[in-house]
């Protein structure tokens, strides 16, 4: 087997540049070695990055009994634990996966509409007029709080409090540039005692865990089969065989649901609201548009809404939360794009650099959110939440949270950036999101129901 081209420096020094500049990494090398180049980072198996359409159709339509996918997703497993989803495969895969999928789909979804929308408002309420806020830590905080609210139905009390401050405190643990390294760097894991990073994020866990535990005896011990939140829906759920699932096998779900579904759609959020203030003739059409529902507390109308969505897509296209898809591991030898891949070679699609081609999107560094409204692209160009059988099943929930949020901040608040020089996007743990010191103020509240077309001021 020959693996394709790629960077030819030192694998350790790769894996260094992939962890600290992971766009100018692959922006570098898809342009010296093309749409599939494998990348050598440190320990880890040479991985193949696709971001050919017609490369990442192959690899996606495959039948997915050649891959190994979860196997490939080891490095999320302190996170998550060995039986979330995300690190399944096979006939077990297939089973999770059929048990944690209605809860995000058609009425059970548009019910969390209300708590969204009080959510987004409660947040907002505790800004300052004319004091300057973190853009991605606000838009964390309404995620997480509306994710802890769907998935357990509270959003009050010392648990809740609890799980809010140490889901934060152990996600920033290993989030940052710097810190992400220890996810990358297996060695770094070592448990030196509370003080040390790996010894805190392991005590954190260990503290979020008895919290789920505990939610999860009291639910079942008290058990309510009309409540409407996730848990309770999960501890109802009954596979092919009959059999519910285990407490372990709830915990890592949950903890997939808490992480997975905020963390990125507070990236997500903090980017939108960041080109809409950055390009004052897309913030005026949406508003227009926003207004022209009249209520913004009509979610089924404001989820259907053109340019919103067209907003919301291209903000997932120009800075996807994830880099690529979910690594596939071959099983058996595996031809794609004229390659025989030998069984254990890890194949992606690369979702930044597919997002990034001139030739489906021209002047793709700018942010036109018309492009949605021109054309449909395939699932093979467009594929921000991944795709085939490991797309990610709270896709509808993340789309549907966005769009609220940014009507319900858009309709009542007028904002501001206080800095509208260029930001480009930074690792997050394993994902790409906004700098976290990027800020925004409240300039005025806006009369509820009184239409506006006035651009922002983008003064400080």
């Amino acid at each position: 087997m020959t693996l394709p081209d790629g960077p030819q420096t030192p694998q350790f020094l790769q894996l260094l540049q992939w962890i600290s500049q992971p766009v100018q990494y692959l922006e570098t090398s898809v342009k010296a070695y093309g749409d599939c180049f494998t990348a050598r980072w440190g320990g880890f198996p040479p991985y193949v990055l696709i971001s050919n359409p017609q490369g990442i159709q192959e690899l996606l339509t495959a039948d997915p009994r050649q891959f190994n996918s979860g196997s490939g997703n080891k490095i999320l497993q302190p996170l998550l634990g060995d039986q979330s989803l995300i690190l399944l495969d096979g006939d077990r895969h297939q089973r999770q996966r059929q048990l944690l999928t209605p809860p995000f789909h058609g009425e059970r979804m548009r019910a969390y509409g209300k708590l969204i929308c009080d959510i987004t408002e409660e947040v907002m309420n505790r800004l300052t007029i004319g004091k300057p806020f973190l853009i991605r830590a606000t838009a964390q905080e309404i995620s997480l709080e509306t994710i802890l609210g769907a998935v357990f139905g509270i959003n009050e009390g010392q648990r809740f409090q609890e799980l809010k401050g140490l889901l934060t405190s152990m996600l920033d643990a290993v989030s940052s540039p710097l810190s992400s390294a220890v996810l990358f760097f297996p060695s770094l894991q070592r448990d030196l005692g509370s003080w040390s990073p790996w010894g805190k994020f392991l005590r954190q866990r260990q503290q979020v865990d008895r919290l789920i535990y505990d939610e999860i005896q009291q639910r079942r011990e008290q058990f309510d089969p009309d409540r409407t939140d996730i848990l309770t829906l999960l501890m109802s759920a009954r596979d092919t065989d009959g059999q519910p699932m285990t407490d372990e096998e709830l915990r890592d779900e949950l903890m997939t649901l808490l992480l997975a579904g905020h963390e990125t759609t507070a990236s997500a959020i903090a980017w939108a609201l960041y080109w809409i203030h950055r390009q004052p003739e897309v913030h005026d059409k949406l508003l227009q548009e926003l207004n022209s529902v009249g209520d913004v507390s009509d979610v089924s109308a404001i989820s259907k809404l053109p340019y919103l969505n067209a907003v919301c897509s291209e903000t997932l296209r120009i800075y996807p939360v994830a880099i690529f898809t979910f690594g596939r591991i071959t099983r058996s030898p595996v031809q794609l794009m004229g390659y025989q891949f030998d069984a254990g070679t890890p194949l992606a699609a690369c979702i930044y650099l597919v997002h990034h081609r001139e030739d489906i999107y021209p002047q793709a560094n700018s942010f036109k959110p018309e492009r949605f409204l021109e054309r449909q692209f395939s699932p093979y160009e467009y594929l921000p939440f991944g795709g085939s059988n490991r797309r990610c099943i709270g896709m509808a929930f993340a789309l549907f949270e966005m769009k609220l949020v940014l009507a319900k901040m858009l309709s009542r608040y007028q904002l501001a950036l206080t800095d509208k020089r260029p930001v480009k996007p930074v690792r997050r743990g394993v994902t790409l999101a906004p700098p976290s010191t990027m800020q925004m103020l409240v300039t005025s509240q806006r009369p509820q129901n009184t239409p506006t077309h006035q651009p922002l001021s983008t003064s400080a």
